[in-house]
């Protein structure tokens, strides 16, 4: 099968080529850039010498890519930007799979208060949102795919089944995320410098992270009930990696057997989720380049919360990894093609 990447010279987009090339499925047949359009691959992203099947960037032509006979698009483009190629591709009879905001979040209200004009909201109603373990039945049948967030899907991986199962509070759920600065994307940002970063840990974005609307919406999509959280995200000085931490109370008589319970059966034979046992917290260097995420909690006796741990690759499960099994998925390949 043909793939393309469109926005291929950024964190996220080059983590995807890696990936594609090494996939024994598909033939990545086009990398996109404006800035880099016509310079060899292992040029710009020299990780990839010897390895890059003589691939050039090529202008990003919405239209010259979507009369061509690739089969389905990767999107790693800044929110915004990347509606206006999924309009194109999926006129064409394309698929797309979108690693930006742009088709995460259902509801158009919700999206403009968060992030501004929507550039394809007639798409809104053409796209679903899928995490893999997660994902709604008959999803497979749209055109039209959004990839979760990294903090979403650092969130929303624990809680959906605990939530479902009634063994947590819908009420006084708090979770604090550390990101890695990657997870901003390459832009010249003070913020982000080394030099600003390095010893040093900050939040940003409290009460009102652009990602709190995907996580609130799905939870309420997923569990059937509205939930509201507090997410109090923070910059860590790694490369690479979230660690959350989700507090929530439990549900009375709801005990830490009865939770592991839930998550193994819902992540039982799901290659990509990880079960630690209560105490042994994740650690975001042994998830670092992985698609895996961890899962651990805790009961705190003392207040009566489950203490709730999780961590992945902001990349890869964040971004990139999660995008090429939701493309396993999709097609039919294994789940762990390209992967493992």
């Amino acid at each position: 099968m043909k793939v393309g990447v469109v926005g291929a010279s950024g964190y996220s987009g080059e983590t995807l080529v890696k990936l594609l090339l090494n996939h024994p499925k598909v033939a990545l047949e086009a990398v996109t850039s404006r800035q880099h359009a016509g310079k060899p691959l292992a040029q710009v992203i020299p990780a990839l010498r010897g390895a890059d099947r003589g691939l050039r960037f090529v202008d990003s032509d919405a239209a010259a890519l979507a009369a061509g006979d690739i089969d389905l698009f990767f999107l790693a483009l800044p929110h915004g930007a990347a509606a206006t190629y999924a309009r194109v591709f999926i006129a064409a009879g394309k698929k797309v799979i979108d690693l930006s905001a742009d088709f995460r979040i259902a509801d158009l209200a919700t999206y403009m208060r968060y992030y501004g004009e929507h550039h394809a909201p007639e798409l809104l109603s053409k796209a679903r949102f899928v995490l893999p373990e997660l994902a709604p039945a008959g999803w497979k049948d749209f055109s039209l795919i959004a990839a979760p967030g990294c903090y979403p899907t650092s969130v929303l991986l624990p809680l959906v089944p605990l939530l479902r199962a009634g063994l947590v509070s819908r009420e006084h759920i708090v979770a604090n995320s550390y990101s890695a600065v990657s997870g901003a994307g390459r832009k010249l940002d003070e913020m982000y410098l080394f030099c600003e970063r390095a010893e040093s840990t900050k939040a940003y974005g409290l009460t009102k992270h652009r990602h709190l609307a995907e996580i609130e919406e799905q939870l309420a999509i997923q569990t059937g009930a509205p939930t509201i959280i507090q997410f109090n995200p923070h910059l860590a000085p790694m490369r690479r990696g979230i660690a959350t931490t989700i507090t929530v109370p439990a549900a009375p008589g709801a005990g830490i057997d009865a939770l592991y319970a839930e998550w193994h059966k819902a992540y039982d034979g799901r290659p990509f989720v990880q079960l630690l046992p209560a105490g042994e917290t994740p650690d975001t260097a042994y998830v670092t380049g992985t698609n895996r995420a961890d899962l651990s909690a805790v009961l705190d006796s003392r207040t009566g919360n489950f203490v709730i741990t999780s961590a992945i690759d902001n990349l890869v499960k964040g971004a990139s990894g999660q995008a090429v099994q939701i493309m396993n998925l999709w097609f039919g390949f294994g789940e762990t093609a390209g992967l493992v």
